[in-house]
């Protein structure tokens, strides 16, 4: 059973521990279960020691990771009990690089959008390497971002106009 050195593992949470953070917290929109998220996509990690082809292929697992990692936390039958009224003041009090409005509008989309959107526009993947991440096929994310945008477009707009 293959394992990770102390020094390996250290040194792949320090080159992806922030982007890992990012796509948890696109998800949970709260910093204390955005890091306990982050640290149980770690956990996998250790647990699994899988061996990276490249540095595309270590950024690709730990992003789908991730993101299965939150979406099982979502799932939970506790979790969808708890009512979250001030989402929003919520997380403008609590990550303030995340007061940006457009974020906002984007952390307000359903996870099927929001997911390719963050990975397109926030961490720069191109189409075809955002289908290999979340294993979908190349036209579903482009449908997927589409239609994000014309969500995106409506929401900020109804923004600007309360302004």
């Amino acid at each position: 059973m293959p394992t990770l050195t102390d020094h390996q593992l250290t040194a792949l949470y320090d080159r992806h521990a922030a982007m890992v953070y990012r796509v948890c917290f696109s998800y949970m929109k709260n910093p204390t279960e955005t890091e306990d998220a982050v640290q149980e996509t770690f956990i996998k990690v250790m647990r699994a020691a899988p061996e990276f082809e490249s540095d595309n292929h270590e950024k690709a697992w730990l992003v789908r990771t991730a993101a299965n990692v939150c979406k099982d936390t979502l799932k939970r039958w506790w979790r969808r009990k708890v009512s979250f009224d001030n989402e929003t003041d919520q997380l403008q009090a609590s990550a303030p690089d995340a007061t940006d409005t457009t974020l906002l509008a984007v952390l307000s989309l359903p996870d099927k959008y929001k997911s390719v959107v963050y990975l397109f526009y926030y961490e720069g993947y191109a189409t075809a390497e955002i289908a290999r991440f979340l294993g979908k096929p190349e036209s579903t994310v482009r449908n997927h971002l589409s239609e994000a945008r014309k969500q995106l477009r409506q929401i900020l707009g109804e923004l600007n106009e309360e302004d």
